[in-house]
């Protein structure tokens, strides 16, 4: 699963680098602690490529209120087709959540063990996304679609977010066409570097950027 990130990425790069039209109330960066329900920069195309901040944790339209139900953080590969909550999301309304990196719980007898991960080569991590409108009054929310980790990540848990490739950007959106659930697979072996770091990342109220710092206890 994917339940906390980290964003360093000044949005104006970010636009450029998606050629995206940036709003004008984007959350500022850099967090090195994004918790879910909080709002975070993400690149949609409808039909125009905008990047717009949206509330982590997707809200199905039948929800009376965004506490009514589970949050939604994450959605499975191997079921988002058929769940009511994000079958029509995934097939009309995916997006990009481009972040720095995301953090991961290791569990090592009582104790839960950070790790940081991010791109081994350095630039942006984008993970793919569902989105879902929800009531004029509120932001768009959305959840990070995971799948099951692959050899590297596994010892460290076994679920890892979608990461899409450059050359993928624009069949995700639905701009190249059909063909996005080829898509929904794990990252490869070398694509991903991970490091443990401090456990103070274990609460939500932490900050700051030795929080994705490497880590030795």
């Amino acid at each position: 699963m994917c339940g906390r990130m980290a964003n360093t990425l000044p949005p104006d790069a970010v636009a450029k680098l998606f050629d995206a039209a940036p709003a004008n109330d984007l959350p500022p960066v850099p967090d090195y602690n994004i918790c879910p329900t909080r709002q975070v920069a993400v690149v949609t195309a409808d039909p125009g490529r905008r990047l717009r901040p949206m509330r982590w944790g997707f809200i199905p339209h039948w929800y009376d209120s965004p506490t009514d139900g589970p949050l939604l953080i994450n959605a499975r590969s191997e079921t988002i087709a058929e769940k009511p909550a994000f079958r029509a999301a995934c097939r009309e309304r995916r997006c990009l959540v481009p972040v720095t990196g995301f953090y991961e719980w290791h569990r090592s007898g009582e104790a839960k063990l950070p790790w940081f991960v991010q791109r081994a080569d350095g630039a942006p991590l984008v993970l793919a996304g569902i989105w879902q409108d929800w009531g004029a009054d509120h932001a768009p929310s959305f959840a990070i679609v995971t799948t099951e980790a692959n050899a590297a990540m596994a010892p460290i848990h076994h679920r890892i977010p979608v990461v899409i490739e450059a050359g993928d950007w624009g069949l995700w959106l639905g701009e190249a066409g059909k063909g996005a659930a080829r898509l929904m697979h794990p990252p490869g072996e070398d694509v991903l570097a991970f490091h443990r770091v401090s456990r103070a990342v274990n609460s939500n109220r932490a900050e700051g950027p030795q929080l994705i710092e490497p880590f030795e206890d």
